[in-house]
Parts: C-alpha cells; structure tokens; sequence
C-alpha cells in the first residue's frame, strides 16, 4: 500500500471514528453515568472488537455476507433489538453521576464490558459501513493478508483517541449532570439519538 493511499484511508478513519454513532453515543453516556475510568474496558472493546472485525471483513466476509444476503437481514434486525435495548437501558437510568466516586460499585449499573463492546460492533450499522468501505476502498486489488492487517491496525489506532474523546467529554459533564432532572434529560436524549441510528439500517 502506498502513501497516498494511507493517508485516505487516514482520513476516512478519522472522520468516521469521530463523528456520531452508536459506539460514540453509547461512550459519551458511559463517560456521564461512569466514569472515564470504569469505562476504559468499554472503549478498548470498541477499537479491538473494530479492529477484528476489519480483519475480517478484508479476508473475505463480506464477500460470504454477499453470498448470503440472509445473513446480514439476521446481523440488521438483531442489531436493531440490541439498540432498542440499550436506549431502553439509557432511557431508565435514573442515578446521578456524581454521588459516587468512579471506583465505587455499589450501584447495580455496570457499564459495558472489554467483550461485550466488541461483540456489539457485529451488529453495529456504522461499524459495518465502515468497514466495508475501507476494505472496498482502499485495499489493492490484489491485496495480501499483511494489506489487511496494516489497514486493520491502522484504522485501531486511529479510532482509539476518537472513541476516548467521547467518553472523556461524558465524564467532563458529570458533575453539571449531577442534577437528576438534567441527567434524566441527556440519558433520553441520548436514547433517542441510538435509536435515530436505526434509520439507515433499517431503510437499506
């Protein structure tokens, strides 16, 4: 791959990983409700589960999902359940950020998980856009597993200061969300805004 094509493929990274999604979305209320710090295995789950998953898509699963079209309407619809759930989750909380320290668990409330991130990129609309259109776009046309690789890790890298900007902006709002009535405003905003995510995974 050469230089040109890195820095595109740069480029695309970055202003995919750092705009609005369900990832973003999801770390920006973890950051509010949490923590940076307990939403660390979160945001490590994102990038590794996403850097996996380009991995895959470039050895060719998304030439299989093409085979199989049924394949990606059970991958849609069971992501779709999967955001419902969690604006429903969003929605709900109730507990104000900043009554306990980060490292306190006495809440019942736990946030997302190292494999429980990455296993919600497989059914994650972006995610899925994203990947395949840096393999699409900027794989050569021969490319070699090592091709895969370094556009995979290249991707990793970028996407984790991008997801990390997320949730150090929700923890940056905790103490204004202090107040209930402001908390229980951004967690259904925030609601909402996962579940406008569905719009275009659901109308392709």
């Amino acid at each position: 791959m050469n230089h040109d094509v890195l820095i595109a493929a740069s480029l695309f990274s970055f202003v995919s990983s750092i705009t609005p999604g369900p990832n973003n979305m999801m770390m920006l209320a973890s950051g509010v409700n949490f923590g940076f710090r307990r939403s660390v295995p979160h945001w490590l789950g994102i990038c590794g589960g996403f850097t996996f998953m380009l991995c895959a898509v470039g050895l060719g699963l998304h030439t299989l999902l093409a085979d199989h079209p049924a394949l990606y309407d059970v991958l849609r619809y069971a992501g779709s359940a999967y955001l419902v759930w969690m604006a429903w989750r969003l929605a709900t909380a109730t507990e104000a950020p900043a009554v306990q320290d980060e490292d306190a668990h006495a809440s019942e409330a736990r946030p997302l998980g190292v494999w429980g991130a990455a296993a919600f990129q497989w059914v994650n609309p972006k995610a899925w856009v994203m990947a395949v259109t840096a393999m699409s776009a900027y794989l050569p046309a021969r490319a070699q597993a090592i091709d895969v690789v370094t556009l995979a890790l290249l991707f990793g890298v970028i996407n984790l200061p991008c997801v990390a900007c997320w949730a150090g902006g929700g923890a940056a709002l905790r103490r204004f969300l202090q107040d209930p009535l402001r908390l229980r405003i951004f967690n259904i905003s925030m609601a909402l805004a996962l579940l406008a995510s569905l719009y275009p995974m659901l109308v392709t």
